[in-house]
C-alpha cells in the first residue's frame, strides 16, 4: 500500500514540475524558451558539449547492450536443466578473451580522452574576435555582480548580451568558490579566490536563459540563481544606453533618497549620481528595471521588496543583508525610492 502511494505520488509530482516551472515564470512576467539543460543547446560551446555527450552517451550505452546481452546470454545457455547436476567443462585461460577485454578497453578510454579534450581545447582557446563583449563576472555569497568594463556599466544577477555575439566572460569571486552555470549556453566554469577564470558563449537565439551557482558556496547556495537575457543588437543597444545614463532622481521620492542615505544602505550598495558608493552588495543605480532581486530568488515587485527590507531571511535565510530596522512608513519610502530607479 504504502509503496502504491510513494508512486503514484511520484507520477504527480513528475506532471507537474514543468507546469509549476511555467507557472512560477509567468508569475514573473518571463518565461525562459526551456528549462535549463544541457540537452538543449543554445550557445556555441554548449552545442559542442551536447554533440560530446551524444557521442560518449552512444558509446558508453553501446558497451551496456553488449555487455548485458552476453550476461543475458550466459545466463540463459548455461543456466541448471532439470536433474542435470555435472559441472560444465572448465576452461583455464584463454589468450584472445584476455587480449579482448584489455585492449578493447584501452581504445575506448583513448578515444574517450582524445575527443574530450580537444572539444576542452577548441572551447578554452577559441580566439576572441575583436567585437567581442567583455564581461567581467564576480560571485559574491550570494549575488552575481557583471561589470562591462568597456561600456561602463555595472549591474547585477541579470545578464544582458547580443544574440549572435561571442560574449567572453573573466570570472572572478569576492569570498568563497563559485561556479558560472547556464546549461544551454555553456559548461560549468569555477570562480576562485585569487584565481580569474575564463569562459565565452555565444548565443544562437534571443530569449531568457536560467543558470545557476553550481557550487557550494553556504546556506543560501541554492538560491544563488542566474539569468541571461540574449537581446537582439537593437533591444541591447536600448538596454547599454539606459544603463549609462545615471539613476533616474524622481523629486517625488525625496523622502526615501534620503531614508537610503542616511541609513545603512549607502555602506553596501551604489546609486549612481549619489553618495552612495558601497561595493559589498548589488549596485542598485537601476534597480527598477530588473526583473527580480535577492540573485533572481524573488519578483521584483513593491510587496516583495517591502517584505525583503523588513526581513530578508523572509525570502533568503542566511543571506547576509540585514533587517534595516525601519518602520513601515520609512520602508514605503524606501521602496518608492527603489522603484524610481529605472
Amino acid at each position: 500500500m504504502i509503496s502504491s502511494i510513494r508512486e503514484h505520488s511520484a507520477r504527480a509530482i513528475r506532471r507537474l514540475t514543468p507546469l509549476l516551472i511555467v507557472c512560477a515564470a509567468k508569475a514573473w512576467g518571463e518565461v525562459p524558451q526551456n528549462p535549463p539543460s544541457i540537452f538543449a543547446p543554445e550557445s556555441t560551446p554548449a552545442n559542442s558539449i551536447f554533440h560530446l555527450s551524444l557521442f560518449v552517451l552512444a558509446i558508453t550505452g553501446g558497451i551496456f547492450v553488449v555487455v548485458g546481452g552476453l550476461l543475458t546470454w550466459a545466463l540463459i545457455r548455461y543456466r541448471a536443466r532439470g536433474d542435470d547436476t555435472r559441472e560444465p567443462p572448465q576452461i583455464y585461460g584463454s589468450t584472445q578473451v584476455e587480449l579482448a577485454w584489455t585492449v578493447i578497453p584501452v581504445l575506448i578510454v583513448v578515444v574517450l580522452f582524445l575527443t574530450t579534450a580537444r572539444i576542452i581545447f577548441a572551447i578554452q582557446d577559441a580566439p576572441k574576435p575583436k567585437s567581442a563583449l567583455d564581461v567581467t563576472v564576480v560571485g559574491h555569497q550570494f549575488w552575481w555582480e557583471f561589470r562591462y568594463p568597456k561600456l561602463g556599466i555595472v549591474t547585477a544577477n541579470e545578464l544582458h548580451v547580443p544574440v549572435g555575439s561571442a560574449t567572453f566572460l573573466h570570472l572572478l569571486s569576492a569570498d568563497v568558490m563559485h561556479s558560472f552555470w547556464v546549461p544551454q549556453l555553456a559548461g560549468k566554469t569555477d570562480l576562485i579566490p585569487n584565481h580569474p577564470n575564463e569562459t565565452w558563449i555565444q548565443p544562437d537565439r534571443p530569449g531568457l536563459y536560467l543558470g545557476q551557482c553550481a557550487q557550494f558556496c553556504g546556506v543560501e547556495h541554492a538560491k544563488m540563481l542566474l539569468r541571461v537575457y540574449v537581446d537582439t543588437p537593437q533591444q541591447f543597444a536600448a538596454w547599454v544606453k539606459n544603463q549609462q545614463q545615471p539613476g533616474v532622481q524622481d523629486p517625488g521620492v525625496a523622502a526615501g533618497r534620503q531614508v537610503f542615505e542616511t541609513h545603512a544602505c549607502t555602506n553596501c550598495h551604489a546609486v549612481s549620481g549619489t553618495a552612495a558608493t558601497g561595493r559589498f552588495g548589488p549596485d542598485l543605480t537601476h534597480f527598477a528595471s530588473r526583473a527580480t532581486f535577492a540573485s533572481g530568488a524573488v519578483p521584483n515587485t513593491p510587496e516583495n521588496l517591502h517584505e525583503w527590507i523588513k526581513d530578508p531571511d523572509h525570502f533568503k535565510e542566511g543571506v547576509l543583508m540585514p533587517a534595516m530596522q525601519l518602520n513601515d512608513a520609512e520602508i514605503d519610502e524606501l521602496v518608492a525610492y527603489l522603484d524610481s530607479l529605472h
